[in-house]
């Protein structure tokens, strides 16, 4: 089964990127989708962004994992 997670662009270097999910930090490459910018949301899957999704679809996604169980986001 494949997964892509939403996760929050705060960097952006030509095709490279930081993405950031609940304070954890990942590079990413964003040549699947162009002109993302800092403070956008991208589905991130094995190192790279496929997709630029809206903040709302992003929260939903999350919501959904969270209830599934398959995404701990809880903070110690």
């Amino acid at each position: 089964m494949c997964l892509a997670v939403p996760v929050q662009v705060v960097w952006v270097e030509g095709d490279q990127a930081t993405v950031a999910l609940e304070g954890n930090t990942r590079t990413a490459n964003l040549s699947l989708v162009g002109d993302a910018a800092v403070g956008e949301w991208v589905l991130l899957h094995a190192g790279f962004a496929i997709e630029k999704i809206t903040p709302e679809e992003a929260e939903e996604t999350l919501g959904l994992l969270r209830e599934a169980g398959d995404l701990s986001l809880e903070t110690e």
